[in-house]
């Protein structure tokens, strides 16, 4: 009985692997002149330093979503990640960075709540009224964050960030990502609400009105 059970726990686990990865598959794009033109581009939010400094696998996620909005595929720069104390934040690094590359401040959107990939999706969608997306992040992630958006309605394709197991745990973090691909699943399937929304604030407007 155990066995069998055992066994039937794996499939399912297996199976929602491939789920994942299958219905995103053709929405990963590793050319940036391949992309469809959309309303923004979301980086999804990673560790930064006391100093303000992004971690390397978020300043490559950055610099993927910059590569993005200058080649003309975004119009906005979404930048969704951690700010849920005031002495860890995550949004206004990522802001402060872009800055720095040249990126206007009214063309960055910052979501202070993206506390986990599923709720940057959400928000992006209910917060921002995101129709069409392009998703930076890393391989590892991208499937899951594809599978997420477009399970919400939102025409999303994923822009790679390459892997790179020279500066970022791999063997953790696919681990890491093998469940949170499970809990991705159960989270669209029960269309589960973040704790925060608040108010709309178009993505077709200004981006400084999401500072603070």
């Amino acid at each position: 009985m155990f066995g069998s059970l055992l066994l039937a726990g794996v499939c399912v686990f297996l199976g929602i692997q491939l789920l994942v990865t299958q219905t995103a598959k053709s929405y990963i794009l590793k050319d940036v002149e391949d992309l469809p033109e959309s309303d923004a581009v979301m980086v999804l939010g990673a560790f930064v330093f006391k100093s303000g400094r992004p971690s390397d696998l978020l300043a490559d996620r950055l610099d993927y979503g910059f590569e993005v909005y200058s080649a003309g595929k975004a119009k906005k720069i979404i930048v969704s990640g951690d700010h849920g104390q005031h002495d860890y934040d995550e949004v206004n690094s990522m802001k402060d960075y872009l800055m720095e590359k040249g990126v206007p401040r009214e063309d960055i959107f910052l979501d202070h709540a993206g506390f986990n990939t599923y709720d940057s999706m959400y928000r992006a969608k209910a917060v921002f009224g995101v129709e069409t997306l392009l998703v930076s992040t890393q391989e590892f992630h991208i499937d899951r964050a594809v599978y997420i958006a477009r399970s919400m309605g939102i025409d999303a394709y994923g822009y790679p960030c390459d892997d790179k197991p020279k500066y970022y745990p791999m063997t953790q973090l696919k681990l890491r990502e093998s469940l949170a691909r499970v809990k991705a699943v159960l989270d669209t399937a029960t269309s589960r609400k973040p704790k925060y929304l608040g108010e709309a604030i178009p993505i077709s407007g200004n981006g400084i009105l999401t500072e603070g």
